[in-house]
């Protein structure tokens, strides 16, 4: 049962950790398919996935904030 308790404290960590890096995978995914069809976008394109790509990183954060 200790074991249990030990491992439910960080499970929602690795959780958001791995939603996190899904979340990075399909902006950059995506962000990749928008500038292929509209190269001239590249920058506006480039900078919001970049923006989104730090939201999503942000979770994680929170979810170590309060795991402690």
């Amino acid at each position: 049962m200790e074991m249990l308790a030990a491992l439910d404290g960080s499970l929602h960590v690795g959780l958001a950790a791995l939603g996190s890096a899904i979340g990075v995978g399909l902006v950059g995914a995506k962000a990749a398919e928008a500038t292929g069809r509209n190269p001239g976008a590249a920058g506006e394109i480039r900078t919001q996935a970049i923006i989104f790509a730090a939201l999503a990183e942000g979770i994680v954060f929170i979810a170590i904030f309060l795991a402690k």
